[in-house]
């Protein structure tokens, strides 16, 4: 992955160990926008590497990790996407976005079993009323691609 600019690197990931935690959050979400936005410019490398710096002072965060499986996802890495997508489930199970990423990413494994597991518990459970406050788009989407893996 390229290296992060001095400035990116101290002005949005890093934080001081005494922050407060309305500020590290703040910086949290400053970077989860910094990658997304490098993504978006085509930076998708910056992107990654943006979060990853990020996880070194947030490790146990599912957002940065399902942020990354987002991204990974975007750019084909699907096994790396659904690694990601795990880890973000083992540190909160019901997180909807992961359970679409990992549902979508398995789908392109060509595990298609475990595609229609993931996705229908994204369907029916928990995870659904967490990925339609978030992304209440994304869900439409997601039974789509449930009903062709249903299909096939």
């Amino acid at each position: 992955m390229p290296a992060l600019s001095t400035s990116v690197r101290n002005n949005v990931i890093r934080h001081p160990a005494a922050a407060e935690p309305e500020s590290a959050l703040m910086l949290l979400a400053r970077a989860r926008n910094a990658a997304f936005a490098e993504a978006a410019r085509g930076n998708l490398g910056q992107g990654l590497g943006i979060l990853q710096s990020a996880m070194e002072d947030e490790p146990v965060s599912h957002e940065l990790q399902a942020d990354m499986a987002a991204l990974l996802l975007v750019a084909g890495r699907l096994d790396q996407a659904a690694q990601c997508a795990e880890r973000a489930l083992q540190i909160q199970p019901h997180h909807g976005p992961s359970l679409y990423t990992l549902g979508f990413a398995l789908s392109g494994l060509g595990r298609s079993q475990r595609a229609i597991e993931v996705l229908t518990a994204l369907k029916a459970g928990p995870g659904r009323d967490n990925l339609l406050d978030g992304a209440p788009d994304l869900l439409p989407v997601a039974m789509q691609e449930l009903e062709r893996l249903l299909r096939t």
